[in-house]
Parts: structure tokens; C-alpha cells; sequence
């Protein structure tokens, strides 16, 4: 990806933009941008983001917060206790992607209800297209 000047991104995205294209996969992941806005709030213990998340598996969850710890967006903390406490929280760097994150889930909670239309009116209109490539 080209940059032009600063902050500003052109609508080419070349083979140079490959880590760029990996970032955007972590942070436009469902899972990363609910578990980001969850953890703007304070840290969390994982049973309390299961919760929090409807319908993310223990698995997912678990990938999820190691493949942000990994990008150091979120700091996983265990106290030595019986049996140990975890705790995870956004990173200084993490809250720095809190602000365009929550902006993203706040647009996508806001909008359901015309993304359900288009897709109820696309899906009409393909049924009376059949054999459509």
C-alpha cells in the first residue's frame, strides 16, 4: 500500500501491504473488536469476557486474547493465587485502537436494522434469479 502523505491511504493495496493486510485481519476479526471495546472498559478475567460474549467458544476466546497479547494490544496478568488469578487488559498501545474500534461497533449496532433490510431485499431478489452464476 502507497501512502501519499500523511494519513492519508490510497485505494492500491500491492504485495508491500502484506503486514498491513495481517494487522487488519487481528483487529477487523469480530471477536478482536468486541474483545478490545469490553477491555476499554478495565481489565476483565476471561470467565467475565465469556460471559460478556455471547456465543464465542472457550477456544475462539482463547485465540483471540493470545493472538492480541501477540500483538501487544492486550497484557494477560496472573496472580499467584489458589488457584491462580488471570486478568486481561488493554495494552497503552491497545487503547490506542479503543477509539476507532468502538466507533466500528457502535456504526455496525447502529446500522442492523438497514444491513438486515439489504440483506432480506438481496436475498428476495436472488431467489427469483435461480441459476444465477
Amino acid at each position: 500500500m502507497k501512502s501519499p502523505g500523511k494519513g492519508k491511504i490510497t485505494g492500491r493495496f500491492d504485495a508491500d501491504c502484506l503486514a498491513t493486510r495481517e494487522i487488519l485481519t487481528r483487529i477487523g476479526d469480530k471477536w478482536s473488536v468486541l474483545l478490545i471495546v469490553i477491555l476499554g472498559e478495565g481489565p476483565q478475567r476471561f470467565s467475565e469476557l465469556k460471559r460478556a460474549i455471547e456465543g464465542i467458544s472457550q477456544r475462539m476466546l482463547t485465540l483471540t486474547l493470545r493472538g492480541l497479547e501477540r500483538d501487544g494490544m492486550v497484557k494477560r496478568t496472573v496472580t499467584p493465587t489458589n488457584p491462580p488469578r488471570v486478568d486481561y487488559d488493554l495494552t497503552p498501545f491497545g487503547h490506542t485502537l479503543l477509539a476507532p474500534v468502538a466507533e466500528l461497533a457502535l456504526w455496525a449496532q447502529r446500522h442492523r436494522p438497514e444491513v438486515q433490510q439489504a440483506r432480506d431485499a438481496f436475498d428476495r431478489a436472488e431467489k427469483k434469479t435461480v441459476g444465477r452464476p
